[in-house]
């Protein structure tokens, strides 16, 4: 399948009428030269892949939520983030690896299905290299279901990326993979819609820490005018995510 580009730059054509104009700029992309910002719904995301109904959206997340979670989870994290890879599956335009870059980890992985987000994030990964010295760092163009994780300790990060069939499939794989790895899976869910799934038919997976972290204002204001530009009155903005620490255990 082929996707249009305009300017170098990967489009995904939406089935609903945008406001006029261009989306607005996340500060975030202001200061970095990236572009990570754009709400898709995932009725917008169809690949031909037989994962497609699942999908949920494509949302960068928020830098001061992202901050605020990762130093909650160094609070309980058992291995020093130096040894540890960052993996986030559905990372879109690369916007959490970004942030995850940041910090010393070993290695950091993306996977997104979709092609045009695939080929922004990797554009995106060369400004952010060409401009920072960051851990080893690459985006595979891959089902999640097929990605192979890094040895060793890892930290998974998870922005709600699809329902409850894929995130039930995707657990179960987790738990064989670090079958014999006992401690070295973390989990972050951000938007945690499937948290019930987890705690109810994956007992392997211990919630550390649950909680509702708020947007910073500067984050909040650039969300709502993403939103409302993107998706119209199709969502709405809170200012907060509810959010979970897991970790496999068995």
């Amino acid at each position: 399948m082929h996707w249009p580009k305009s300017d170098g730059a990967a489009v995904i054509p939406a089935k609903r009428k945008k406001r006029r104009g261009p989306t607005p700029r996340h500060p975030f992309d202001l200061e970095h030269g990236t572009d990570t910002g754009n709400l898709i719904p995932g009725e917008d995301l169809e690949t031909g892949h037989a994962h497609d109904r699942h999908i949920t959206a494509y949302h960068g997340v928020a830098p001061s939520l992202f901050h605020k979670l990762m130093a909650r989870w160094q609070t309980f994290a058992q291995h020093p983030v130096e040894r540890t890879a960052f993996v986030d599956i559905g990372a879109g335009k690369g916007r959490a690896m970004f942030l995850a870059a940041e910090m010393p980890f070993r290695r950091i992985v993306g996977v997104e299905l979709h092609p045009a987000l695939a080929t922004a994030a990797r554009s995106n990964i060369e400004i952010w290299q060409a401009a920072h010295t960051t851990p080893p760092m690459r985006l595979e163009e891959a089902d999640a279901m097929r990605l192979r994780m890094p040895a060793g300790p890892c930290l998974l990060f998870l922005f709600n990326p699809f329902d409850m069939v894929l995130m039930d499939r995707l657990l179960d794989r987790l738990q064989n993979i670090f079958r014999d790895r006992p401690g070295d899976l973390d989990l972050l869910y951000v938007n945690d819609e499937q948290r019930e799934l987890m705690s109810d038919y994956h007992k392997g997976f211990r919630e550390l820490w649950r909680g509702r972290i708020h947007h910073s204002r500067e984050d909040r204001v650039a969300d709502k005018a993403i939103i409302e530009h993107d998706a119209g009155d199709m969502y709405v903005t809170t200012g907060y995510e509810d959010c979970g620490i897991w970790r496999l255990e068995t």
